[in-house]
């Protein structure tokens, strides 16, 4: 019991350590390690979602604070994802009676949005340099319907594997709006994980039924940790 304990605190201080030097990665390596503790993939995904919406909460405070949050970019992704995620939920537990009749999607589902998001975290330089250029004020209303339905992949996905709530949809906000401020695309990436996690979270938790929340607080700990440490060494 104190072994899984310390594996816990160690996991949420490795993804923290991870995140503050790079930025991005939680889902990616969370998930993936808790699969390999031995969760069952529909209860590592659920843990994964609750982990990342409190995680990913003191950043919003942050940057709501720097006004660095483009809120109605923000909505369009959640009115897209936040159904999205809950539909999808609701479809799979009415469709299969037993998450092992399921696990092929989630397997399969995990493994695209894991290579999706190690192509976007090599293809990060390049995508920096088109914000690095960017103009201070974005046009962020013309491309809604095209933000909508970005949301809605997004919650499909991010409901079956828990991964691509941070880098993948940073990349497509690069690629949507290559005015915005690079801190504008971090603050709006965030801001709407932790209604698309939180959102994710429900529905995955309709799914198992159950959830590690005792795994979230002891990786939460690890987390806050972590991060600090590897945000200070990144500097």
């Amino acid at each position: 019991m104190i072994i899984d304990i310390l594996l816990y605190i160690a996991a949420g201080a490795g993804v923290g350590l991870a995140i503050g030097l790079t930025g991005v990665g939680g889902g990616s390596l969370m998930t993936p390690l808790l699969i390999l503790f031995g969760f069952p993939y529909n209860v590592a995904i659920g843990t994964d979602l609750l982990y990342a919406s409190i995680t990913k909460a003191g950043g919003v405070v942050s940057h709501h604070k720097q006004k660095s949050i483009e809120w109605r970019t923000v909505k369009m992704l959640a009115l897209g994802s936040v159904p999205a995620s809950l539909l999808t939920a609701i479809v799979l537990s009415q469709v299969f009676t037993d998450s092992s009749e399921y696990e092929g999607i989630l397997t399969r589902s995990l493994g695209v949005m894991l290579v999706l998001t190690a192509s976007v975290i090599l293809l990060n330089g390049r995508l920096k340099q088109k914000v690095k250029v960017a103009e201070p004020k974005p046009e962020t209303g013309s491309k809604d319907s095209i933000i909508f339905l970005v949301g809605i992949f997004l919650g499909i996905f991010v409901t079956l594997s828990s991964v691509g709530a941070g880098a993948f949809c940073a990349a497509v906000l690069m690629v949507l709006y290559p005015r915005m401020p690079a801190l504008h695309i971090v603050g709006t990436d965030i801001a709407h994980a932790v209604p698309l996690t939180l959102g994710g979270w429900v529905g995955a938790f309709i799914l198992a039924g159950q959830c590690g929340f005792y795994v979230v607080g002891l990786s939460v700990g690890g987390f806050s940790a972590g991060d600090s440490f590897g945000y200070a060494f990144g500097a």
